[in-house]
């Protein structure tokens, strides 16, 4: 393990192999292969590499391929919840004290979060083979069993989607 860590380039802070030990999404639903910044309980940022190879070009749409938009708002999602669960596996004594009044947030890490509504979604410029989407996650609401999070896309700098997600436990 320390050989495939040494081994990360510098601006990954977590893998795909990482991400693919906190959430349960797998190819071809994982949408975010790594993650680069973390500010704990806070915020994050990921990337997902957009290559050709990509199952859903195949019918979106051969001719000129465009990832559709409700993937990239689904790749946001992810985003959020690697916040949540990099958070509480890594950074449990900094949760905050809404988290820490509750059962705690070693409970969180057993939990599914499922998408409950999308607020103030825009889309802004198609996201195309060979782009490198920038995504971000930060908190608006925690604790309870409704979570809200602002979700941000993008593609060299420029807004490609953004949305208000809560998410249900």
């Amino acid at each position: 393990m320390a050989a495939q860590e040494s081994s990360k380039s510098p601006d990954i802070l977590y893998d795909v192999v990482q991400i693919m030990s906190v959430i349960p999404h797998r190819p071809p639903f994982l949408l975010v292969d790594r993650v680069v910044d973390l500010e704990p309980w806070r915020k994050v940022r990921a990337v997902k590499n957009v290559t050709i190879n990509e199952d859903f070009f195949r019918g979106h749409f051969p001719a000129v391929p465009v990832m559709p938009g409700v993937l990239v708002l689904e790749a946001m999602a992810q985003t959020a919840m690697l916040l949540l669960q990099f958070s509480v596996r890594d950074h449990p004594d900094a949760a905050p004290g809404e988290i820490k009044s509750k059962a705690g947030p070693e409970d969180l890490a057993e939990r599914i979060a499922y998408f409950a509504s999308c607020d103030k979604v825009k889309f802004r410029r198609p996201v195309v083979p060979g782009d490198r989407l920038d995504l971000e996650a930060s908190f608006l609401r925690l604790g309870g069993h409704l979570w809200r999070v602002a979700g941000r896309a993008s593609v060299g700098g420029q807004r490609t989607a953004e949305a208000e997600m809560t998410a249900t436990f």
